[in-house]
């Protein structure tokens, strides 16, 4: 059975889908078999790993609101090991029209449970907000993993997510562990990124991993190119960052 991780922070731009297509493209590395799903309705990991969102002709949404098998949406990747089911801009109204569904914070776990076993690594690239979709991915999985920019704000909304899974672990998914929190962005020049480090590790210890992904240009360009970093450039920080990532969860997993 796959281990389900959910990538999760309600603030934009910390490094979520980054974070999401490189783990997943570093974990089919180590010879994992990894499923990304793009629960974000601007759909970056789709593109990030090469997929052509105008040529969707099923995406998460069509599983999500007409119950179409997911196998049908499941798209291979340039890296071996590694699907993907894409995501569309239809996923915006999705929340509304899953709101008359019985048991609607449970439609992605029914959709998943099909190809769990077919899979290592089921990992869950959530929007930058903790809605009806969010709540989806986090009853679904076993466990999820929160990035943090190294930024002034960054501990500002933490605890609204940490009581959001409070409340989903309590009300609908009692397994619900955090896999950890992932310092991104980081510049170790900066002071503040320091400070930021300091105080993430002071406050949560033993669940903020030993990795940390370091502000890297070629990290950037990668998406821009349809390609994970590791197959853009193997040698950037940016790989050597999400390779160590991956390894560090594969031993917390044996």
């Amino acid at each position: 059975m796959g281990k389900i991780i959910a990538l999760a922070n309600q603030k934009g731009g910390v490094g979520k889908t980054t974070t999401s297509m490189n783990l997943a493209a570093s974990l089919a590395t180590f010879e994992k078999k990894v499923l990304l799903i793009d629960a974000d309705p601007q759909a970056n990991a789709s593109s990030g790993l090469g997929v052509n969102i105008q040529e969707v002709d099923c995406s998460i949404y069509e599983c999500l609101i007409n119950h179409t098998d997911i196998k049908e949406a499941i798209y291979t990747t340039d890296i071996e090991g590694l699907d993907i089911v894409p995501s569309h801009i239809d996923l915006v109204g999705a929340e509304i029209e899953m709101l008359n569904l019985d048991n609607r914070e449970k439609v992605l776990k029914n959709v998943l449970e099909t190809v769990n076993d077919e899979y290592d690594y089921i990992l869950i690239d959530c929007s930058p907000s903790l809605g009806l979709i969010t709540v989806n991915a986090l009853t679904a999985a076993n466990s999820v993993i929160i990035p943090v920019q190294c930024e002034y704000f960054a501990l500002e909304g933490i605890s609204k997510l940490l009581n959001t899974i409070r409340i989903i672990k309590s009300k609908l998914n009692p397994s619900l562990e955090i896999e950890g929190f992932l310092l991104t962005m980081y510049d170790s020049r900066l002071r503040l990124a320091n400070q930021i480090y300091d105080e993430v590790k002071r406050h949560f210890q033993e669940l903020v991993f030993k990795t940390v992904i370091k502000r890297n240009v070629k990290l950037s360009e990668a998406p821009s190119h349809g390609l994970p970093v590791i197959l853009y450039d193997a040698d950037s920080a940016g790989a050597k960052d999400h390779l160590a990532l991956a390894q560090e969860i594969i031993k917390k997993n044996k």
